[in-house]
């Protein structure tokens, strides 16, 4: 079976003079292996193609048969690095906690460490008639959050 690790070296190798990074690499027991690359700029399908035959370059088939897809992180799925979170800042994301909660706001703020988005929020200020919108920050660490994801609205 072709590890895991020997396809990211791969990757990483191609990549590391580039703006592209890696997002994922999975293989699985019948060596159908899938690779996920990003950029901040956004992923070129001739980028994908070249990589693909470089990765093929690499590899043997004669010594193990494999399956090859490489593609960018998809525009709504759940983000898994945190350069995905860096290229989102200023965009709207949806974040479900490890608790089930769901939450949606404008990711402002990335560290290794944590993350922000701002909510919004209808809140009766005490001695007002009405509701006002109130924006309010709210901070996770990665651990506390099951996924985080774009959210992609046509307007």
């Amino acid at each position: 079976m072709i590890s895991k690790e020997l396809v990211s070296r791969i990757v990483e190798e191609y990549l590391q003079p580039t703006d592209y990074y890696l997002v994922d690499v999975a293989v699985s027991a019948d060596n159908r292996i899938t690779v996920e690359i990003d950029a901040f700029a956004g992923v070129a399908i001739d980028f994908c193609v070249e990589l693909n035959r470089y990765i093929e370059s690499k590899l043997d088939r004669d010594v193990e048969d494999y399956e090859l897809e490489v593609s960018s992180a998809g525009l709504t799925s759940p983000f898994k690095v945190l350069k995905q979170y860096e290229k989102n800042i200023g965009n709207e994301v949806e974040v479900l906690t490890v608790e089930g909660k769901k939450l949606t706001g404008l990711l402002t703020e990335v560290s290794p460490e944590r993350f922000t988005i701002e909510t919004e929020k209808m809140v009766k200020p005490e001695g007002a008639k009405r509701k006002q919108l109130v924006k309010e920050p709210v901070t996770f660490a990665y651990s506390d959050v099951k996924t985080t994801k774009y959210i992609f609205r046509f307007k």
